[in-house]
């Protein structure tokens, strides 16, 4: 009887451990996927700023090349 007893406290502790353990895992897989939406959310930002930036500069040269050609138009003519 006292064997029986034994392993049962021991089947107990074992499978308090295996929870634990488990719980553990769960918890760093939630963190690990917290983590990993955060930096694909924050290099989504970042894509869109670049290509907003890319198009800025590149309407600025269109606007400074033809008030320059109009300038020039109005000087020389």
């Amino acid at each position: 009887m006292r064997q029986n007893l034994h392993q049962l406290e021991q089947a107990f502790v074992e499978e308090t451990i295996a929870d634990r353990e488990r719980r553990e895992a769960l918890q760093r897989q939630i963190v690990s996927r917290s983590r990993q939406r955060e930096l694909d959310k924050v290099h989504k930002k970042g894509s869109l700023r670049f290509v907003a930036l890319c198009l800025v500069l590149i309407a600025t040269a269109v606007l400074v090349t033809a008030a320059m050609f109009e300038t020039l138009y109005i000087v020389m003519g």
